[in-house]
This record gives structure tokens, sequence and C-alpha cells, in this order.
């Protein structure tokens, strides 16, 4: 146990290092992500550790593809795409808190590393469907009333994005069912993520637009929805 734990803190220690190095988190984020990634390790093992490592990269990728078009288009990331601290609760936070609950009680365990999944699952749709749906997608639309509306702005949505966001959940929900056994959980995730994404679009439309919520608390509401869904579904199957 003591061995998978110092292999664990160290691939963590080098995670830690390239994004510091790399620019891709803000010193606090770094550690933030250092604690969360141990928490997550700890309730759901390396499976837990590979969805992470999974999302931190098709994250990282999506937002530095064609950055030069999303500059000129004025939708790059703000900060030169460096994540904060914020950012990192908003997207791993249930995960970590997931994660804290399986490790302390273990009974919970299997249902908190599916929830933990499924928050995910959510996180990687919303984000592959935001910075990618941004470069490929053809017709913007408001998630609300279905007409045309401007790209980038909160709530608009396109088919491209949108399957590019599924297409990101059935990668988490690969990697799990890898990990745990493949079953109807592999459908359950790419539901749960997509009901993430859907949420977070009209969040994003009401009260993001309002200014009643940031872009973190909708992040954050984004993933716990993609967890609760998982759940739910799971509890529907029993």
């Amino acid at each position: 146990m003591f061995f998978q734990l110092g292999i664990v803190l160290l691939l963590l220690a080098l995670g830690m290092g390239y994004s510091a190095r790399a620019g891709k988190l803000t010193t606090p984020a770094v550690w933030m992500g250092g604690l969360l990634g141990l928490l997550i390790y700890l309730g759901a093992g390396f499976v837990g550790l590979a969805l992470l490592a999974l999302f931190f990269g098709l994250g990282t990728a999506a937002s530095a593809w064609k950055v030069a078009d999303k500059r000129r288009l004025g939708l790059a990331e703000e900060n030169k795409g460096r994540r904060t601290a914020g950012q990192v609760i908003a997207n791993a936070g249930v995960a970590g808190a997931l994660g804290l609950l399986s490790w302390r009680y273990p009974p919970a365990a299997p249902w908190g590393q599916l929830l933990l999944a499924g928050s995910f699952a959510a996180a990687t749709a919303d984000t592959l469907a935001s910075e990618l749906g941004n470069v490929y997608g053809r017709r913007y639309y408001n998630v609300l009333t279905f007409k045309p509306d401007t790209r980038g702005l909160n709530g608009v949505v396109s088919l491209e994005g949108t399957l590019l966001g599924l297409a990101g959940s059935a990668l988490i929900a690969a990697v799990y069912c890898l990990g745990a056994g493949w079953s109807a959980a592999f459908g359950w995730l790419l539901l749960a993520g997509t009901a993430g994404n859907f949420a977070d679009s009209l969040l994003g439309a009401t009260l993001e637009r309002r200014h009643y919520l940031t872009n973190n608390a909708v992040n954050l509401l984004n993933t716990l929805v993609g967890a609760l869904t998982t759940g739910a579904l799971y509890w529907l199957a029993k």
C-alpha cells in the first residue's frame, strides 16, 4: 500500500510540475489540483486518477486547439489559458468530494466511484462542447429558444459542439468501464455527460447571463448534475 501511495505521489508531483512549468495552471491551482488528485486516488484508485488525467489532457488540448483563431474571435480563455484554483475546484471539486466519501466510508465506494465518473463525464462534455464547438460549429442557437444566437455567448450551443461533448463523455465512460468492467454504466455516463452539458447551457443562458452565477459556479453545478444523473440511473436500474 505504501509503495503504491509513493508511486501516486510521484505521479501527482510530476503532473503538478508539468502544469506549473507549462503554464497550464496558476500556482494555487497546481496545489489544489494535487490535493484533489490525491483524494480522487484514495477513493477511486488508479481508475480515478486516469479519469482525472484524461479530463485534464482533453481539456488542455481543446483549449489550446486553434487558439489563434479563438483569440481573433475574442473566444480564447482569459489569463492566457492558465486555470485558476477556482476553475480546478469547479471542474474537479465534486470528484474530489466523492473520492473523500469513498475513502472514508468504504461501503459507499462503488457508488461514489460511479458518481465520480459521472462528474468527469459532464465536465469533459462541457469543456469539449465549448472549446471545440466554437471552432467547428456551423450554426449557433440559444438553448432556451433554439433561435440563432451569437457564438461564444453563455447558453449558445451548436450541433457539432454537442456531438464533440458526447464523444468526450464516451472516452470517460470507456476508461471507467475498462477499470470497473463493461456494463450499463457506459450508457449511464453518456447520458450523465449530456445532461450536465445541457444543464450548463441552461444555467448559462439564464442565471449566468444575468450575472446571478459565475462561470465557476455553473461549471461546478454541471459536474454535480452529471454525478446525480449517474446516481439516479443507477438507482432506477436496481
